[in-house]
């Protein structure tokens, strides 16, 4: 502030002070001026003027109002005095001062916004803790999307609690409805800020996914968390492995790696808890992975291959390649099926060769030929006995 200045208002020098409840409580005030200053007029111009109650009112929100439509007018002279009192105090200051606090009040709002300052009434909301360090933006707006395409979720509000974007969120997140809170998750009163007690669920990211020493941030915000009971609602990424079995002890609810370009392995731990682990398989080949068989299928249906290889012990169908190369999931159970390959969820350290699947699916040939020789035998028989000789 310049020196020899005064501020409009003598609590902006106190920087300190929340400046949202003094602006509201100073319009509150006015206001109940105001409100006093119509009462004293309507009453005096009732008392000294030839007119009714009513008539009386009228008069004096048309002349706060600025309007005057000349349609009645004070004849007396304390009529006169106390109106034009009333035009200069209430009209011209009073409307003035609270019209001059509203704009003010915007600007601070939307400055407090703009800063991650300002406190949301959220509820039943997903609250991220954390920026990734390289890509945050990407992530977000792909998690934001990921998530609200998910039943249930279409309308679900996302908060950030992060010390990135001081000036404000990009464009990008902002047009998603994302908003976000400047503090960091291990403040306790950053977590009162953005309501964690009332989220649906929290979400701590590694704040560098490349660094193990990002999981000591990660603990003591999971820590915090497990302190107010919120456990059961977080699921927090871990850089090392060897350091799940802290952040369980904890009672977080989900433990994942993190893997920046795929948001939507922490969008299936976040509605779906457990399903991370089934992923999290899938990229790596020390427990399970897919693996692709090449050879021909023409006779089956998807039903009975999902069937022969559970059977055989060989792993889980996941997808069939058709004839133009095209990965098919989920076909329908009891079409035939025609093409060119397999993609089976198998155990990584006994993964079956190509000549175990084929006689796996010949044998399962044979016995299905055989149940339907059955079949129509029985069918034959049933025939044969109800016939009347």
């Amino acid at each position: 502030m310049l020196r020899n200045r005064f501020p409009l208002n003598a609590e902006h020098e106190q920087s300190h002070i929340p400046m949202g409840g003094l602006i509201r409580k100073r319009v509150k005030r006015l206001f109940m001026i105001l409100i006093a200053l119509l009462v004293t007029q309507v009453l005096i111009i009732w008392g000294v003027e030839d007119l009714t109650l009513f008539e009386s009112l009228w008069m004096t929100m048309t002349t706060i109002a600025t309007v005057g439509y000349g349609d009645y007018a004070p004849v007396t002279y304390i009529g006169r005095i106390s109106t034009i009192l009333f035009m200069f105090v209430g009209a011209i200051t009073l409307l003035t001062l609270i019209v001059s606090d509203f704009i003010e009040y915007r600007f601070y709002r939307r400055e407090r916004i703009l800063t991650g300052r300002w406190i949301y009434k959220m509820n039943n909301h997903i609250v991220i803790i954390n920026t990734p360090k390289n890509g945050g933006i990407t992530y977000f707006m792909r998690f934001a999307t990921q998530i609200r395409s998910v039943q249930g979720y279409e309308t679900v509000p996302i908060m950030l609690l992060t010390r990135e974007f001081p000036s404000g969120l990009p464009a990008e997140l902002s047009d998603l409805g994302i908003v976000h809170f400047h503090g960091s998750g291990f403040d306790p009163e950053a977590l009162k800020a953005v309501h964690a007690g009332s989220a649906r669920h929290i979400v701590v990211l590694a704040a560098d996914e490349s660094d193990p020493h990002s999981d000591s941030l990660t603990f003591d915000i999971s820590h915090r968390l497990g302190e107010l009971n919120l456990g059961q609602k977080t699921t927090v990424e871990c850089v090392t492995d060897a350091n799940r079995s802290r952040f369980k002890e904890l009672g977080v609810r989900a433990v994942i790696r993190p893997v920046r370009t795929y948001p939507e392995i922490m969008v299936r731990s976040v509605v779906a808890p457990g399903s991370e682990k089934v992923l999290e398989d899938m990229f790596n080949y020390e427990h399970d992975h897919p693996h692709r068989y090449d050879l021909e299928l023409d006779d089956l249906n998807w039903a009975d291959i999902v069937s022969a290889l559970i059977r055989h012990g060989i792993g889980t169908a996941l997808a069939y390649i058709d004839n133009d190369e095209e990965v098919i999931c989920h076909p329908p159970v009891n079409k035939e099926i025609e093409g060119k390959g397999l993609i089976v969820l198998v155990k990584s350290n006994e993964t079956p060769d190509l000549e175990v699947v084929k006689e796996a699916l010949e044998r399962y040939r044979k016995f299905m030929e055989k149940w339907r020789n059955m079949q129509k035998d029985a069918t034959v028989t049933d025939s044969s006995a109800s016939t009347p000789h």
